[in-house]
């Protein structure tokens, strides 16, 4: 198998690659990278956790040309916490690098802050549609300079609605643009989508026995609807997470079972559309920094979400298709450590679940949880500062503080998405290859 160097990855770029461990690239890394050094087209289809970032960041820096000031790739993803974790690790890449420059560019940030930044050289854009857009109308950015353009989880953003801005988008851009899509699913409207702007593109498929990591160990728990409250309690304090993600379906059921989880004095943030960008920052920050022990979110908010030591994940919610349950899990078991992913299932999910041990070819693990109680508090409090003071990532300076239920504050919806579609609809001037 070949490694990093004889794929075309320069020296100080691999150098910064062994440093974090990864000298093999992974399979989707291996048959992309030359394809895109190659100025191929490409249609890439593999789940999450296999890599697929790095398959088109690696390709892209080897490109850039830091000469000019120009815009010259932009990076399109269906969330801002996505759009926060491209721009981490290509920040990782160029440390060694002299001359990148990389902006994120999604809503809840300071409008003046990213005019500013815009002003000066930004080889590399990491962008959500709503964002981006503003910018266009704005006349703040240009894309005709774009040569490389990648939508990332592109199935994503046709389940948000955001093709007609990803259309308008494109419009924006040279027709001799080199283009890559990557999804874990390919859909007629993302088929549609990759015929209409790409030429000739190379289709990549990935696909492993199990689609889900085998590290990751895989329970159901059969419980109702009344009790599924205290059926995740009960797991809480039975299996004691160092760091555990609950997800839920709705914004309304995560910010209940969030009210539900202060009330019981676990320490816990929620994480959701509804929070301003601030918030769900300050969230993200106390839960890496392992100063709360539980984030409940849902799975828009959750998407591109990365977190060392997270134990354990809790569907509280099954989720409704396959694709959101193998990102749920694969929040845990990350860099090849241990996981737990407990899914919650009550009657009326039965043919979801169906679903999604036909999608993942595996038989799930199923437990039934009888005399549902909750053990005392306090022992479980104390335990739980002691896995904290062993735990040998940083936890922050200073005692930890608890949530209360106030910490949430008031909720103002910011998710970063126009209000109203723009005027401009798919023109085709400049993207009809």
């Amino acid at each position: 198998m070949p490694d990093f160097l004889q794929l075309g990855i320069r020296k100080e770029i691999n150098h910064t690659l062994k440093s974090l461990g990864l000298v093999t690239p992974t399979p989707i890394q291996e048959r992309t990278i030359p394809s895109v050094l190659a100025g191929k087209d490409v249609i890439a289809q593999a789940q999450t956790g296999t890599g697929k970032t790095l398959a088109f960041v690696l390709p892209i820096l080897e490109k850039i040309d830091v000469s000019k000031h120009d815009v010259q790739a932009l990076i399109l993803t269906p969330t801002r916490e996505l759009a926060q974790q491209i721009t981490k690790e290509i920040k990782k890449m160029i440390e060694n690098v002299e001359g990148v420059n990389v902006l994120a560019v999604y809503g809840g940030q300071d409008v003046s802050q990213q005019l500013k930044k815009l002003k000066g050289a930004q080889h590399i854009v990491v962008a959500t549609p709503g964002r981006l857009l503003d910018h266009i109308r704005r006349e703040t950015i240009d894309l005709s300079t774009v040569e490389m353009l990648v939508l990332d989880e592109a199935d994503q953003m046709l389940h948000m609605g955001f093709l007609p801005e990803v259309d308008d988008i494109i419009y924006e851009t040279l027709s001799t643009r080199q283009t890559m899509l990557f999804s874990a699913t390919l859909p007629q409207e993302i088929r549609s989508l990759a015929k209409k702007y790409m030429v000739d593109p190379e289709t990549i498929e990935v696909k492993a026995k199990r689609v889900t990591v085998e590290e990751i160990k895989q329970v159901v728990v059969e419980t109702t609807d009344r009790r599924k409250q205290a059926t995740l309690f009960h797991l809480i304090e039975e299996h004691r997470p160092f760091l555990g993600i609950i997800f839920c379906r709705t914004k309304i059921r995560a910010k209940k079972l969030y009210d539900a989880l202060v009330a019981n004095r676990y320490e816990v943030d929620e994480l959701h559309g509804d929070l301003t960008q601030a918030k769900r920052e300050k969230a993200m920050k106390r839960f890496r920094e392992a100063k709360v022990q539980f984030l409940v979110a849902t799975d828009v908010a959750a998407r591109g979400l990365d977190v060392e030591g997270v134990t354990h994940v809790f569907n509280y919610d099954i989720p409704h298709d396959v694709e959101s349950y193998v990102h749920r899990i694969g929040r845990t078991g990350r860099a090849g450590g241990e996981g737990v992913a407990f899914t919650l299932v009550a009657p009326k999910d039965l043919d979801f679940l169906r679903m999604i041990e036909k999608g993942i070819n595996q038989t799930l693990e199923k437990q039934v949880i009888k005399g549902v109680s909750i053990p005392d508090r306090e022992d479980y409090q104390q335990e739980r500062n002691d896995q904290v003071k062993k735990a040998r990532r940083p936890v922050g300076r200073g005692p930890e503080k608890k949530n209360s239920a106030d910490s949430s504050g008031r909720r103002k919806t910011d998710d970063g998405r126009p209000k109203s579609k723009p005027g401009a609809s798919s023109r085709g001037r400049r993207t009809s290859r």
